[in-house]
């Protein structure tokens, strides 16, 4: 069931943003931003957390997860480190995902090699 779960609410995030990228004008990186603000706004509010214990990975890997990955661990460093958690709280939480985006990034560049479009 922890399956389907993630299906439904991961591609239904998904089809909410694509829905949001075809209706509006807002530029792709305007919506990537919107979608971490959102993701650490929902999670102050708390109510991401019950959507990522009910959905796992379909919540918790869309861009809206990572809003909610950072408001945690800075929330958690606060509590531990007081003010210089506002600083590296987010850092902390998010190293590993953004550790394997760049070492994943530079191995498919060594692979790949895009070319323009003409």
């Amino acid at each position: 069931m922890h399956y389907i779960n993630a299906f439904w609410v991961g591609g239904l995030i998904c089809a909410l943003v694509q829905i949001l990228l075809d209706k509006t004008k807002l530029m792709p990186g305007r919506v990537m931003v919107l979608l971490v603000c959102a993701g650490s706004v929902l999670s102050a509010l708390h109510l991401y957390k019950p959507l990522v214990d009910y959905a796992h990975a379909g919540a918790s890997v869309p861009l809206i997860g990572f809003g909610h990955l950072l408001f945690q661990g800075v929330k958690e460093e606060i509590e531990q480190a007081g003010l210089l958690g506002v600083f590296t709280g987010g850092f902390k939480a998010s190293a590993g995902g953004i550790s394997a985006a760049l070492i994943f990034g530079y191995l498919a560049s060594l692979f790949f090699h895009p070319q323009m479009k003409k």
